[in-house]
């Protein structure tokens, strides 16, 4: 093949420094090919050949040799010298078009002397040639080459500094080649290059050009250097001109230099196979001129219609807080891919949509790697998505279920697991709650063919590092989601220890490795906590201490149980449990409400669907039964619809769907919890009672501690709808000085359900949502409640009353509040 080996020596010198490095320029080809001494050594050329040699190469000369690129030289066995021949000196000759090609980065075998120019090309991240013959040109210099048919030749000329160019010289513009810089991977469709760092890296020679020499031709670069980046094992290198390019490898997500550790830790410096890496952590860069600038810090906070949204807590604040933050933040912008997907008719993954941005805008908790427990992360936290363990800082990788890192152990350092996540992709022991059997990593897979033996590396050695270590490991433990065929719910189980390791053939016939971890004594229950529920929902009757088995009697769906495991009281003051609200007047006195004309279920995305037009063009729940965004009403369907039961708009008027539990609080009265796990934005049940007429009740003066009004609630309530605007959409976050209370006031003193029942908590986990679905006076909604975050079974649910004092409440009654959490308010 003909080529021009002018691009691999311009790559070549950008290399690193086990490559034979120059800095002579370029040149065009001499026009005087019978001037040549080294052309007598080619054959002679026949008629209708186009460059190509038709005989045999022609043995070394025993004057040149071979310098290689490991610096060792090769000296050919001496050769007849051919018979010279003498060609008519041409004209001047441009560069062909077919010889500029070749700068686009393409490297041929032969070019640079056989094998060794597949292995330049190689290192320059190039593909390799289609034929690649092992073989040299001995007798003409590496520089030297035909094409095309007709003769050129390069020379490596002096140093620059010394060189002045011939009569028939002159420096070839050649372009320095540009890689693509490793950036963060993102979804299709989504752009998240927020860097500084530009997205196209020069990679040019060594050494500058004196000044005034080549101007206009070749750019003046300072020095490259070379970088490494470390993840789980696999190292990434790659080169530049202005020290490393801010790189994040695809198998894992791992801190990316200039991001803030939100709970006040330095961020871990270390790699995650054991071998540190270097990072740029300084304020000011050197730029290639040699002028300091400062790096912009993260900013946590986003611009949208004249409103600044803090989307973290300061660092400051309660790592427990910064965490929840982070989850809200993520669950919210998932909820609106989800939503924008199911109208676009597209399945792609939203979580990995949303992580994807959150990393890109450095809005995660808990940055760096650690051994032991995870700041604001707690025991029994649950999670649906992979994702989720990397944002908040549990779990680095996204796919793998092994994570590692080097840590010091006295004067010594070793790379150990520090957090594992037993899925069921392996043939896992799980059966008991404080023991497990955990397989290694490796072998496993579908296709027979693809199965083979588990190594003793990456994953796999860190775990056995871990067992002579004796350091606590973080486990996570995944369970199937009861509301989800084919999902899963992921749980934080607390910290394990590696007591024995030993090779097993699996049932698939590969060799794996065993680890058997004992969980550290002294923690809270997590998975057994949640095996411990689900039987119960299994037989009710296995559940201890019980006053009363359904308090609904029969009123519900499903039964609500009451138990006090705190005292003697049997239960409750007297009322009528009611599921329905008790309105001032007749639903058929009351404003209709306009109903859908779609004939089977309303459809994301339907302009046709008046429901979906009363809601802002969306429909408000996804088609798993979750809300995607607080709002100010929201439209269900309702009898004027001509839409089936089965619409996905008819979530609220549906009842009751979880197994609530009325249970005796040691300072805060009675309280209400649930045996199943509750996700994000989930519909738990509505505020029933009688509808009361403010005109002839004192709210002042009433000792009716069951009056529900629609008070301000807290910031975190009101952070729900944070997420969108990361892409760009209009704010739908509502301040507490533009939120407008509604008229309706509910007392449940009398009459209500399991509602009645929530306490207040400044830190809640439920917020409230006006719904209406048959009537239309939007002065008088139904008040509903839905999950405010992912809520473990067995954890009260508290909503927030209202900030005290507060124009809104329409009342000047304030109670101490005993809700324990870091940023408790005092009274409410």
């Amino acid at each position: 093949m003909c080529a021009v080996s002018l691009c691999a020596l311009h790559a070549g010198t950008a290399t690193s420094g086990a490559h034979h490095i120059s800095s002579r320029p370029l040149l065009r080809p001499n026009p005087e090919p019978a001037s040549i001494p080294w052309l007598a050594h080619l054959p002679p050329l026949h008629a209708g050949q186009t460059g190509r040699h038709s005989s045999p190469p022609p043995k070394p000369n025993p004057s040149h040799s071979l310098t290689s690129r490991h610096g060792r030289t090769r000296t050919r066995t001496p050769t007849p010298t051919p018979r010279r021949r003498r060609l008519p000196s041409p004209l001047p000759l441009p560069l062909p078009p077919r010889s500029r090609a070749c700068l686009s980065g393409r490297v041929e075998a032969g070019t640079l002397g056989g094998a060794e120019a597949e292995d330049d090309g190689a290192a320059l991240g190039f593909p390799p040639p289609l034929h690649s013959p092992r073989r040299v040109l001995p007798s003409v210099p590496p520089l030297g080459l035909l094409c095309s048919g007709r003769i050129f030749d390069t020379f490596e000329m002096d140093r620059a500094s010394n060189f002045i160019p011939g009569p028939y010289q002159e420096l070839v513009d050649a372009k320095p080649i540009r890689s693509l810089a490793p950036m963060f991977p993102a979804p299709l469709g989504i752009n998240v290059n927020q860097s500084s760092t530009p997205p196209l890296v020069c990679v040019t020679p060594v050494g500058q050009f004196p000044v005034g020499f080549g101007s206009g031709i070749l750019p003046t670069f300072g020095s490259t250097t070379a970088f490494t980046t470390t993840a789980n094992g696999v190292s990434y290198t790659s080169y530049t001109n202005n020290g490393a390019i801010d790189a994040t490898p695809i198998s894992a997500y791992k801190t990316r230099p200039g991001i803030v550790s939100l709970d006040g830790d330095e961020p871990y410096s270390g790699s995650a196979s054991g071998r540190k890496s270097k990072r740029s952590s300084g304020s000011a860069a050197d730029g290639s001129n040699g002028v300091k600038f400062k790096r912009p810090k993260p900013v946590y906070k986003n611009f949208v219609a004249g409103k600044e949204l803090a989307f973290l807590p300061p660092s400051s604040s309660d790592p427990r807080e910064v965490v929840e933050a982070v989850h809200m933040t993520f669950e919210a912008l998932r909820r609106r891919h989800l939503q924008l997907d199911e109208i676009q008719e597209t399945s792609k993954r939203a979580d990995l949509k949303a992580g994807a941005i959150m990393m890109a805008s450095n809005i995660r908790a808990n940055v760096g790697k650690r051994v032991g427990l995870v700041p604001g992360v707690e025991i029994g936290d649950i999670f649906y998505f992979r994702m989720e363990l990397c944002i908040i800082g549990l779990h680095a990788p996204s796919m793998g279920g092994i994570d590692y890192m080097s840590a010091k152990f006295g004067s010594d350092e070793d790379s150990v697991a520090i957090c594992i996540v037993a899925a069921g992709g392996y043939e896992n022991v799980d059966d008991d709650t404080d023991t497990l059997v955990y397989s290694g990593s490796g072998g496993n897979s579908r296709n027979s063919e693809e199965r083979h033996d588990q190594k003793l590396e990456r994953g796999n050695l860190a775990l056995e590092r871990s067992l002579h270590r004796k350091n606590e490991i973080r486990v996570v433990r995944g369970f199937r989601d009861p509301f989800c065929l084919t999902g899963k719910i992921y749980i934080y189980d607390g910290l394990y220890k590696i007591q024995e390791s030993w090779k097993e053939r699996t049932k698939s016939g590969i060799n794996c490795f065993k680890y058997k971890l004992l969980r550290e004594p002294g923690q809270p229950d997590g998975a057994a906590l949640w095996k411990m529920t689900q039987g119960w929902i299994d037989n009710p009757a296995s559940r201890g201490r019980v006053i009363l088995p359904d308090l609904s009697s029969a009123a519900e769906a499903l039964p609500v149980c009451l138990v006090n495991e705190v005292d003697h009281e049997k239960g409750p003051g007297h009322f009528t449990y009611a599921s329905q609200v008790k309105y001032l007047r007749p639903l058929s006195s009351m404003k209709p409400l306009q109903g859908c004309g779609c004939q089977s279920v309303c459809l994301p995305g339907d302009p046709n669907c008046a429901c979906g037009q009363h809601n802002g063009g969306d429909l408000p729940y996804s088609s798993s039964g979750l809300l995607a965004c607080r709002k100010p009403i929201i439209y269900e369907c309702g009898d004027a619809c001509h839409c089936t039961t089965n619409c996905r708009n008819r979530v609220t008027q549906k009842g009751v769907r979880f197994h609530f539990e009325v249970f005796r609080t040691a300072n805060r009265g009675w309280g209400l919890r649930c045996w199943d796990p509750i996700r994000a934005g989930a519909f738990i049940c509505e505020y029933t009672g009688e509808v009361i007429d403010e005109l002839k009740v004192n709210l002042d003066d009433s000792e009716d501690d069951y009056i529900f009004q629609t008070v301000c609630p807290g910031e975190k309530t009101l952070k729900f709808n944070f997420g969108p605007e990361l892409i760009g959409e209009e704010s739908t976050y509502v301040s507490a000085d533009e939120f407008e209370p509604l008229p309706i006031k509910i007392s449940a003193k009398k009459m209500g359900n399991v509602s009645r029942f929530m306490n207040h908590s400044c830190s809640p986990n439920v917020f409230w949502q006006p719904v209406q679905h048959d009537h239309g006076d939007d002065s008088h909604p139904h008040i509903m409640f839905f999950a405010l975050k992912h809520i473990p079974p067995m954890t009260e649910l508290t909503f927030d009353y209202g900030v005290a004092g507060s124009e809104s409440s329409g009342s000047r009654r304030t109670k101490n509040c005993f809700c324990g959490s870091s940023n408790c308010r005092g009274v409410f």
